[in-house]
């Protein structure tokens, strides 16, 4: 019996595409640059000598993103989360034990992974828009003894900074303890010292600070946290995430699995870009744009959930007024100006992104416009003129930053 074609009239992608696509001012996906866009159109031999090639300078350049010696860099051919279980499952067994610091959805996310592959989890969770300190960092260490530490640089479900983590991660260290560390939305966006801090894994995806494809992400492994994984010669629970077997391809070039070759091209090109403006550059253009875009917002007349001094500049939190739905709101932007921005995960928020080419003036223009319009259809009295102001005043005194 032959199945029948579906109901629907088949049609080219491009028919279903809005005609004129919408801005990725989101906490991720964000745009990614024409280099990029190229390089995920390629296809070539993943096991070939061109794709070693690749692989030799994706590995280099992300010890510089990094800002690790450690040559156990690893492409995972799924998201931040995929990269997220290859730490976890290769560190964490039945007997082990887990402290999860958890601030928001994906620090706690760790913590269900933890908990997947047997662990003993203990999770420390502060109120609601609130960071880890080290003083709470040092008080969970002292109560009992772990192998692994988890948390995370910026939440991105929330918009909180954990400013402390050079020192939480030391606590550890000092407690005997691995570390890792989710720098997913913050590595090039702001300073991540993977070896002067002493991070045993750092995990970070394509589709945020380092405007690559989503679907394909980085994570990094330290001396000390690599020979745990090697003396640990159990089956694993996952065998696309065994880290033993991974390193065939990503140190020795050998097969694995087929890798996701345009994914791989695609982020050799966004790491490419970021080692030429350099990492100093970039922090200073991600500082300065989220900075004015917080300017501009609070000039409105909106409240950012945040309080300034533990705010992740890389995805900023609005609180939603009385009466305003969130999924209303962000459909009247996206039909009515083109411009998407997130909402949140149970939280009275919606979120805009401060991350790779999200940092443009353009950019920052257009969405703090659409916000602002966006706001005032939902009734609530912005000042949409005193927001556009605000933010220009901040882009003028730094203008040679945002040369597009």
């Amino acid at each position: 019996m032959s199945v029948p074609l579906p109901p629907p009239e088949l049609v080219p992608l491009s028919d279903i595409l809005p005609s004129e696509p919408l801005l990725l001012m989101g906490a991720g996906p964000v745009p990614i640059p024409h280099a990029v866009a190229r390089a995920n159109g390629v296809v070539i031999n993943h096991l070939g000598e061109t794709m070693d090639r690749v692989i030799h300078r994706v590995k280099i350049m992300s010890q510089y993103a990094f800002q690790t010696t450690s040559d156990k860099i690893m492409g995972v051919a799924g998201p931040s989360s995929a990269a997220m279980e290859m730490a976890i499952s290769n560190l964490l067994w039945p007997g082990r034990k887990a402290l999860i610091f958890k601030i928001g959805t994906f620090s706690g996310r760790l913590g269900e992974m933890a908990l997947g592959v047997g662990a003993d989890v203990t999770v420390v969770e502060p109120p609601v828009s609130q960071p880890i300190t080290a003083r709470m960092a040092e008080e969970a260490l002292r109560a009992d003894k772990y192998d692994v530490v988890t948390l995370v640089q910026g939440e991105t479900s929330c918009g909180v900074l954990n400013q402390d983590v050079p020192q939480i991660v030391k606590l550890a260290q000092a407690h005997g303890a691995l570390t890792i560390v989710d720098a997913v939305c913050t590595l090039s966006t702001m300073p991540m010292n993977m070896d002067d801090w002493g991070i045993d894994v750092a995990i970070t995806g394509g589709q945020k600070g380092l405007s690559s494809i989503p679907g394909v992400s980085l994570i990094a492994f330290s001396a000390k946290a690599w020979d745990v994984i090697e003396n640990h010669r159990q089956v694993k629970p996952h065998w696309c995430l065994d880290a033993i077997r991974s390193q065939k391809f990503w140190g020795n070039q050998q097969y694995h699995y087929t890798a996701p070759v345009p994914g791989i091209l695609a982020l050799h090109e966004a790491l490419r870009l970021i080692c030429e403006e350099t990492l100093e550059k970039r922090f200073d253009r991600h500082y300065m744009s989220s900075k004015a875009l917080q300017a501009g917002l609070e000039a409105m007349g909106l409240e950012l959930f945040i309080p300034e001094d533990h705010r992740l500049n890389s995805v900023v939190a609005i609180t939603l007024p009385p009466g305003v739905n969130s999924g209303r709101l962000r459909k009247y932007m996206s039909d009515k100006f083109k411009v998407e921005i997130s909402g949140a995960f149970g939280l009275n928020i919606v979120r805009i992104g401060q991350m790779g080419e999200q940092c443009r003036s353009h950019n920052l223009f257009k969405v703090l416009y659409a916000t602002g319009m966006s706001f005032r259809h939902e009734g609530v009295p912005v000042d949409v003129s005193s927001g556009m102001a605000a933010i220009e005043q901040h882009l003028v005194r730094d203008l040679e930053h945002f040369v597009d």
